[in-house]
């Protein structure tokens, strides 16, 4: 009997730790798209902040405040806040999803699994579904990255954001930027009991 204790106690700290959350590391990821203007004059930004959780259920949620876009020019980054994003009516972009966890756990440490996750975006008041191909690298039993296979392209009009790319156009005075935005990510995880 005493040996029946002595082994549940045992493995309770494993149950524990399998049921616990992932965090992401807003130091060790990062969200960032390519703005194309002027028909083939490229810039890569990104956004400062990245948060979200993975539960042990596979309840996934990533939110990036949009203040914290960053395009390495000041007065582009606040045109950015006010004209596209418009952060005062909608200050995040939020994704959600469901992870199936039977997979990533069968992801060994230093092993890594290709995955498709559907997900849905919300983004300057619209919620749009997207499928995103990731690979999930496990760096070991406790941290993993999820990083975009291919860059997601995103149309600024799906999300009523072409308003906001003609407001910028018009105040940079250019003859054209791209309604068409290549998104990529590596997003890193640690899991805390």
């Amino acid at each position: 009997m005493k040996l029946g204790f002595m082994l549940l106690a045992a493995m309770l700290p494993l149950g524990v730790s399998s049921a616990a959350t992932w965090n992401i590391l807003n130091d060790e990821s990062r969200v960032s798209f390519v703005t194309v203007k002027q028909g083939n004059f490229a810039e890569v930004n990104h956004f400062t902040a990245v948060e979200g959780t993975l539960t042990d259920s596979g309840k996934f949620s990533l939110d990036i405040p949009l203040i914290g876009v960053q395009t390495n020019i000041g007065i582009r980054n606040e045109r950015m806040q006010s004209m596209l994003f418009e952060i005062a009516k909608y200050p995040l972009l939020e994704l959600s999803a469901t992870v199936d966890m039977k997979v990533i756990n069968a992801i060994a440490p230093g092993r890594q699994a290709l995955v498709t996750v559907d997900a849905s975006v919300a983004m300057h008041g619209r919620n749009q579904p997207m499928a995103f191909t990731v690979m999930v690298s496990r760096l070991n039993k406790d941290t993993m990255t999820v990083s975009s296979y291919q860059p997601v392209i995103v149309n600024a009009s799906v999300f009523g954001l072409a308003a906001g790319v003609e407001k910028l156009r018009e105040a940079a005075g250019l003859q054209a930027i791209s309604e068409a935005v290549p998104v990529s990510f590596v997003i890193t995880l640690k899991q805390h009991p």
